[in-house]
């Protein structure tokens, strides 16, 4: 499996499946409109406009549309980026619904204390769920000295040490009371899943990979190698295929996979919806999106989280819109230098996959 066209970290770590099983196939045209931009788009106009490698479309447990573009194949390996962070709330749910984490509005000291000290020291890990940690924090990757590059840095090349840059992280605002957009929250939420439940990110992923019949591996990016206390990069680095993507998003329909109750409907439910007024759709930073809100690591597109996103860098979607049971998956590979194309397409990916969602629900 490849991971065409990405840079990726020189430590890596692989989930192979254990019992893969294909998606039951029910092939459908799809005919969306895409109303965005000043403009009217055909699927296929929007797909071209964000730079699209794939795109997967599974109904009611059933794939029925799947693309791939620019040379890419069905078992190519995709990099979420920050759809990692999705994945990453899944892993925390099952450390709650274990009672591994007791309460997750326990301080992350008390399953990290060499976070003491730092702007972590007063922090809930149900703040850092929601990113409303308060840290300070500029998640500016396109500043090329700044500290979500250095951070970034860790892993690209493999120097390791990204946890010893999360104590050197300062408090700024009060947890609680505001929402900023902090990678390094997740990467502290991850340190806390891994001490309660004593599991890699790998060893958690690979649960989820057997029980929902992972087609092909997965792998993980690494700040360094085992050998020297690398850890994965929980906060971007998840290497999967587009229709294992599309297994972490049926997850996030009701916890389900088959007949199998992998994670409890609560959490699920808990984590599609915003916690707070200013984590409702249209209340985030305008600089970050107008289209969806924050819950724990997904993003809900209204405010009783029916409809939901994963959503990395570049352009990778994991959509899910739960009460027609509908996940699409849609990676891409866009500029990211230029800070208003970016935004453009990914505005655009927020309205055009409700709207295929549509299409597909039209088209049953």
């Amino acid at each position: 499996m490849r991971a065409p066209g990405l840079s990726l970290s020189p430590h890596q770590v692989e989930v192979r499946p254990s019992q893969p099983a294909r998606w039951p196939e029910a092939s459908r045209a799809l005919a969306a409109e895409v109303v965005g931009a000043g403009r009217v788009l055909t699927l296929d106009e929007f797909l071209v406009t964000t730079s699209t490698t794939a795109l997967v479309v599974v109904v009611d447990d059933v794939l029925v549309h799947e693309r791939y573009f620019d040379g890419t194949a069905v078992d190519d390996g995709r990099l979420g980026n920050s759809a990692t962070k999705s994945v990453l709330a899944l892993l925390t749910g099952l450390a709650v619904g274990r009672r591994r984490i007791p309460s997750i509005d326990v301080p992350v000291c008390d399953f990290v204390p060499e976070l003491v000290g730092s702007g972590y020291q007063h922090v809930t890990v149900r703040q850092v769920l929601t990113m409303t940690s308060g840290v300070a924090w500029e998640e500016d990757y396109r500043d090329p000295r700044g500290a979500a590059s250095t951070l970034l840095a860790r892993w690209r090349t493999g120097a390791g040490g990204s946890r010893e840059l999360l104590r050197g992280i300062r408090a700024g605002a009060p947890p609680g009371t505001r929402y900023a957009y902090c990678s390094p929250d997740s990467m502290v939420l991850d340190w806390v899943r891994e001490r309660a439940t004593g599991q890699t990110f790998a060893d958690a992923l690979a649960e989820l990979w057997q029980r929902t019949g992972a087609e092909q591996p997965a792998t993980i990016g690494l700040d360094a190698s085992l050998e020297d206390g690398g850890v994965a990069v929980a906060a971007g680095a998840l290497v999967a295929s587009a229709r294992d993507w599309a297994r972490i998003g049926t997850l996030q329909l009701d916890g389900c996979w088959r007949d199998d109750q992998v994670l409890d409907r609560a959490w699920v439910d808990a984590s599609s919806r915003p916690e707070k007024p200013f984590l409702v759709p249209g209340r985030l930073p305008s600089t970050i999106t107008t289209h969806a809100g924050f819950g724990y690591h997904w993003w809900p597109l209204n405010a009783e989280g029916s409809r939901v996103m994963a959503d990395g860098m570049r352009g990778q979607f994991v959509y899910v819109d739960r009460s027609r049971r509908t996940v699409i998956v849609k990676t891409s590979a866009w500029p990211y230098d230029d800070p208003w194309w970016d935004r453009q397409c990914r505005d655009l990916c927020y309205l055009a996959l409700p709207a295929i969602a549509d299409a597909a629900a039209e088209a049953a």
